[in-house]
């Protein structure tokens, strides 16, 4: 993604002082070179990508051209995936809260969904129960201990009865075959990988001891740092895996076990895709000085950004007049909140006007900004040499038709 002070002002004029930038191109290659990482130690490997990280449709249909899938976690979602024209075959559904109604019809056009809880299993049985001629495809959500000092609340602890009862109603049940076995833990560290793979491949042989057969997939779930330029990297106390990493904690375990390359093996990355996918530009409205502490005011908000606890990769484009020279100034966000800082204790020359660009902005970012105060910016893909228009702007009947007034 080339920008400069040029691009910047022409982008100004067509859309704003605020503005997502989108490198739809850079999302691809990480794509690719994630799957690279797996499939040389295992072939029979794919994604699954995360749509709550960043669901702009662009990058959701370049992982289904590539051949991955959806994995989504509500009917929202699934809509998303079904409307780009993913076939339901390939969309995951997981989540610990799902529409029943929109479930049926994805399982009943062959998509998957991850049973989470006994509630779940409830409502399942009854779908099954109402449609008799259809084989539908269900995965267990599995959860363990990974030795991360955390207690995941997601899916079924492996060690009590009712993991044992949900491969028992699927073992007893005519019409529902068990697809998958899933697991998920937010930890990032790669020391945690072989764990999943292990323990997942441990019960992939005991549901088979229940059941009589083998899921045809495994999904070890998401959980993957992305890439971070090495001013953010310094700022974590931990390191920061390459995706060869990740692929070498895990993939051996499967090639090892199946030298004829099954079951499927899945992952479910977003941020490992889409962080360093997008910037946000914002140009400064207003630079003051209180009580000898100096304050930046941005057309922008940490929620443009969702970053919080270390200050993020940032581009100063000179755009502005009367520029100074600052030693510890903070870059703060437009909303009536006092943590709204996106960067804390900058030093450089600044000026009212100029641009500041924040890169590694394409996680939870866009997906996660409220309609607070102001309705968010508009989405600009500038990848390849060419700009377009992802998103418009959002406008007050956007946010507000649904509303009486």
């Amino acid at each position: 993604m080339e920008i400069s002070i040029e691009k910047l002002r022409a982008l100004s004029e067509r859309y704003g002082d605020a503005f997502y930038l989108l490198d739809s191109k850079q999302f691809e290659d990480n794509y690719q070179r994630l799957k690279r990482a797996f499939t040389k130690i295992y072939p029979h490997f794919n994604i699954a990508y995360s749509y709550k990280t960043n669901y702009i449709p662009k990058l959701c249909k370049i992982v289904d051209r590539c051949g991955g899938y959806a994995e989504v976690v509500s009917d929202m979602e699934m809509e998303i995936a079904l409307r780009i024209g993913v076939k339901p075959e390939k969309i995951i559904w997981n989540g610990p809260v799902k529409n029943y109604e929109k479930a049926r019809q994805l399982l009943i056009a062959g998509g998957t969904v991850n049973l989470d809880s006994m509630e779940e299993i409830n409502e399942i049985k009854k779908i099954a129960a109402e449609y008799p001629e259809h084989s539908l495809n269900v995965g267990i959500r599995c959860n363990f201990n990974i030795g991360d000092g955390l207690i995941s609340r997601f899916g079924f602890d492996v060690n009590q009865t009712e993991f044992i009862q949900a491969v028992d109603f699927i073992k007893t049940s005519k019409n529902i075959h068990l697809f998958m076995l899933q697991c998920h833990f937010a930890d990032r560290k790669v020391q945690y990988w072989p764990v999943r793979a292990k323990e997942m491949l441990r019960l992939r042989e005991q549901v088979c001891d229940r059941l009589g057969y083998f899921p045809e997939k495994v999904d070890l779930g998401g959980g993957i740092f992305g890439n971070l330029q090495e001013s953010l990297k310094n700022q974590f106390p931990v390191h920061i895996p390459e995706y060869d990493e990740y692929a070498e904690a895990a993939a051996p375990l499967f090639s090892d076990s199946f030298p004829s390359a099954a079951p499927e093996l899945l992952i479910e990355p977003g941020t490992a895709l889409a962080g360093d996918s997008m910037k946000f530009a914002g140009r400064i409205k207003a630079i003051k000085s209180i009580r000898g502490k100096h304050f930046a005011t941005i057309l922008g908000s940490q929620k443009n950004i969702n970053m919080s606890g270390v200050n993020p990769p940032i581009t100063v484009y000179p755009l502005g007049k009367d520029r100074t020279y600052y030693t510890d100034i903070d870059l703060a966000g437009y909303t009536c909140i006092e943590s709204d800082v996106l960067y804390r204790n900058y030093t450089g020359e600044l000026g009212v006007g100029d641009f500041l660009v924040f890169s590694n902005c394409g996680s939870y970012s866009i997906v996660m900004k409220p309609p607070f105060i102001l309705p968010d910016f508009p989405v600009v893909d500038i990848s390849g040499g060419h700009i377009e228009l992802i998103k418009r702007r959002e406008q007050f009947d956007d946010l507000f038709h649904t509303y009486s007034f």
